[in-house]
């Protein structure tokens, strides 16, 4: 009974703030805040206020809620540690493997032997805005990683 009330009164409290509103030719805030305020009699009427309160005051219901939250958290900790790179056991096995060297990967042709580098032109006969200048800084990249 007292939740009934005090949305009512919420409603239309909310419901002359938007006449004010509408008073001050601000007729879209005025329509926003008129919907804003007739949730909460919606609520009273179809019912969910009392269902709420009902449920509210018992400790089976928060029972329930709790192992929801344990769920959820379940849930998330699980997503994170997939996000993170550990994986599913399938996954792990596979990088294991491959770790010993029981996966073996085809190789690129030429691999292991030192790749030949192509002579450039000398610096006075390149034109100015040469390509090599452009790929100096991705060639450092590439010998710091030994490709």
């Amino acid at each position: 009974m007292l939740a009934e009330t005090i949305c009512s009164a919420v409603s239309a409290a909310g419901l002359g703030i938007a006449a004010v509103t509408a008073w001050r030719r601000r007729f879209l805030a005025a329509a926003r805040i008129a919907a804003y305020s007739l949730v909460p009699i919606g609520l009273v009427l179809t019912g969910i206020v009392a269902w709420v309160a009902g449920i509210a005051f018992k400790p089976t219901v928060w029972f329930g809620f709790g192992l929801l939250a344990v769920a959820w958290l379940l849930f998330m900790t699980t997503r994170a540690v997939e996000r993170r790179g550990l994986g599913t056991r399938k996954e792990r096995g596979a990088a294991g493997r491959a770790a010993r060297g029981d996966a073996v990967a085809p190789a690129a042709p030429g691999a292991g032997l030192p790749a030949a580098r192509p002579q450039s032109a000398p610096k006075a006969q390149r034109p100015s805005g040469s390509s090599d200048d452009d790929f100096s800084d991705i060639e450092a990249i590439l010998k710091k990683h030994g490709i």
